[in-house]
């Protein structure tokens, strides 16, 4: 058995690193005696040497070393006329080589070479894995137009690659023209009665019609062939959180999480409504759990990162947010979590970069909104707060938290707080029970000592739902209207649920000492609120110019 079987045995078996130091030596000595091996053999040696370079994640020699590959290959077809006295080595395809540079490049963040690498393929040459390659890195890099091109040259040729349809349908491509795509090379095939659902469902999702894509999501999991697929309960989970409703993506991300903890898909979202919810016992498990599947995924960190935001470590956190950038560089949960976190380091410039990233990538993301609306105001630019919170309302439709995004601008501005509670009594109308629009209204009420009218609404709502927030408020309103024992009983509400809040905590201290000084003690002018919050920046012009781009009759 000569040398070349030998390390051909050697890969076969998978066994890189002997590869790699009986490939070299025998190179070396090629390179002292270049009679030694035919071009087709030292050829294959190079392939081999470099495909286990690749396995051992010695990524840059790897690259280096295929590419001589590809040298020798090129100076071979040359000589073609020339006798080479040519040996029946079976030869990797030029084609095979360049992807595996590819993976060398990837795997180093080098994508435009990656593409580069790929593209030097003759279009009709590749394969779907090539061309799903390209349609990734394309889309990665914001080729939109060339993603699209790449992915369904991938559905022709294999119709069910899901992942390409998922990709055509983020990128705007209509739900019917991927389903016929789809559908063609599939109407023959056995139990596919659920793919039309399916590509409906995603569809819904990605054109933002959430309420249509959980409709269809919980139809398709309903379906007894279909119950407990995590794939369909993560995308449900995400049709959830993308919709607001962070009580049911917490119940469908959770039950996905049980039935696969080795999972990571939907995971950060998971432990984004672990971190809302203040389920930080849950929430650390997560990201131990997560990480001891994978730490090269975006996924664990980006759960580490809520957790250590959670726990007000919020250095940490960001640099566990930074490595989840890192792996995965658009990855939206990375970026929203690293400016939330950097916002509340009191580092707004950077966090409001971060921010608009995300903004660019997903507009149709409220927290990108919402980051740069609360950047903007921590900052002082009232004006340019009130432009996103306006476009947040143009691009996401006039939701009850877009909404409410918007008048919690205008409400710093006592020449816009009417506006703010027109908006604000929409979203209530909207959504009764949209806790976010009640504690704003409820504010302005207390602004314009209508105490008694913050109190009915506030008793209302906690007949169907009950926060520590909610009764703090409440109490806040008793108290000044000198309904102390009722005050106090509601303040101790609130501290049961969270012992450490600190105007709850305030307010039964004030109750409990100075009982009868509460009303000189709160009272705050709407007018002194105005100037102080936005130090006469905005003009009431300006207020009217933006407000009239969005209607709320």
């Amino acid at each position: 058995m000569s040398l070349f079987e030998q390390i051909k045995l050697l890969n076969s078996q998978e066994l890189h690193s002997n590869v790699n130091v009986l490939a070299s030596l025998v190179l070396t000595m090629s390179d002292q005696s270049p009679e030694m091996l035919l071009p087709t053999v030292k050829y294959q040696i190079l392939v081999y040497y470099g495909e286990s370079l690749y396995h051992t994640k010695n990524y840059r020699k790897a690259e280096s070393v295929l590419r001589k590959a590809l040298q020798l290959k090129k100076s071979m077809s040359k000589a073609k006329g020339k006798s080479q006295g040519l040996s029946p080595v079976e030869m990797t395809p030029e084609i095979d080589v360049k992807y595996q540079i590819y993976l060398c490049h990837f795997q180093l963040n080098q994508f435009n070479e990656a593409i580069s690498i790929l593209e030097s393929i003759p279009g009709r040459q590749r394969t779907a894995r090539i061309n799903m390659a390209l349609a990734k890195l394309y889309y990665q890099n914001g080729m939109e137009r060339s993603a699209i091109t790449s992915y369904k040259e991938v559905l022709k040729e294999c119709p069910l690659a899901m992942q390409a349809a998922l990709g055509l349908l983020a990128l705007g491509v209509k739900g019917a023209e991927v389903a016929s795509l789809m559908q063609n090379g599939t109407s023959t095939i056995p139990s596919i009665e659920w793919l039309p659902s399916w590509i409906k469902a995603f569809a819904h999702l990605h054109a933002r019609e959430h309420q249509q894509s959980v409709a269809t999501f919980k139809q398709l999991e309903n379906k007894s062939l279909l119950r407990d697929c995590v794939d369909i309960l993560v995308a449900l989970g995400n049709a959830y959180y993308c919709n607001g409703d962070f009580a049911n993506a917490l119940m469908v991300l959770e039950k996905a999480h049980t039935l696969d903890p080795l999972g990571l898909r939907g995971m950060d979202l998971f432990a984004a409504v672990l971190a809302r919810e203040k389920k930080l016992k849950e929430l650390e498990n997560l990201s131990s759990q997560l990480l001891s599947v994978s730490d090269v995924a975006p996924e664990p960190w980006i759960a580490m990162a809520y957790f250590c935001h959670a726990t007000k470590k919020g250095t940490r956190g960001v640099y566990f947010a930074q490595k989840a950038c890192l792996i995965s560089p658009r990855n939206i949960e990375a970026l929203l979590l690293k400016g939330f976190i950097l916002t509340e380091l009191k580092r707004v410039q950077d966090a409001l970069v971060h921010f608009k990233e995300a903004y660019k990538i997903a507009p149709y993301r409220f927290e990108a909104h919402k980051g740069l609306v609360d950047g903007y105001m921590a900052l002082g630019r009232n004006r340019e707060a009130i432009v996103y919170a306006s476009n947040c309302c143009k691009q996401l439709g006039q939701s009850p938290r877009a909404l409410c995004l918007y008048a919690s601008v205008l409400a710093k501005d006592a020449l816009s707080v009417e506006k703010a509670k027109t908006l604000l009594e929409k979203a209530l109308k909207q959504d009764p029970n949209y806790l976010d629009a009640v504690y704003q209204i409820v504010e302005i009420y207390e602004q314009e000592r209508q105490y008694q009218k913050g109190i009915e609404l506030l008793k209302k709502q906690a007949e169907v739902q009950s926060t520590c927030r909610l009764h703090q408020l409440l109490g806040d309103l008793l108290s000044k209207i000198n309904e102390h024992e009722k005050a106090l009983h509601h303040f101790s509400i609130a501290l049961n649920m969270d012992p450490t809040n600190p105007r709850a905590l305030e307010g039964a201290q004030r109750v409990e000492q100075h009982p009868e000084s509460l009303e000189g003690s709160y009272d705050v002018e709407v007018e002194d609120i105005g100037d102080s919050e936005t130090g006469g920046e905005l003009e009431e012009s300006e207020v009217e110019a933006v407000w009239s781009d969005v209607e709320y009759s």
